[in-house]
């Protein structure tokens, strides 16, 4: 597997899953939050290390950004080739009930991403989208050379 290939899927699934979330919360009400959750973390970090988190609008930027690095580098592994399709569904998937059942545990609430079961859905449905839109691009520049 080439890794390029494989992190240029992790991006194009990264960047489906941010925009689509993004889009999604302006327009339906029950839509996840999970933007809220990045900026929750961040300021925690930040305040337990001493210093004081950004305004609400850098903070919100710094959040889709860490959340475009960090899913790219996640949706990467779904990899090019055999398999990729099943790989970047299980990662969707996993990520998905990751955003269900961590959140509140971390100690960032579990209102973003549970508040009803609209929610709920949606927060799956996106994170699985952003798998497996990490695994057609990742097939499809690896059968381009093919």
């Amino acid at each position: 597997m080439n890794m390029m290939k494989a992190l240029a899927g992790g991006l194009a699934g990264a960047v489906v899953l941010t925009v689509a979330h993004e889009t999604l919360r302006r327009f339906v009400p029950q839509a996840p939050r999970m933007d809220v959750l990045g900026m929750r973390a961040i300021a925690k970090t930040m305040k337990k290390v001493g210093k004081e988190p950004p305004a609400d609008g850098d903070l919100h930027t710094w959040a889709l950004v860490g959340d475009v690095i960090s899913n790219s580098l996640y949706y990467s592994l779904a990899g090019t080739g055999k398999g990729a399709w099943l790989r970047g569904g299980f990662l969707g998937a996993s990520a998905g009930a990751g955003a269900l059942l961590l959140p509140g545990p971390m100690g960032l609430g579990s209102d973003p991403s549970n508040r009803s079961t609209e929610t709920q859905a949606m927060t799956v449905g996106l994170y699985l989208l952003g798998g497996l839109v990490a695994a057609a691009v990742g097939s499809a520049i690896a059968s381009e050379e093919d």
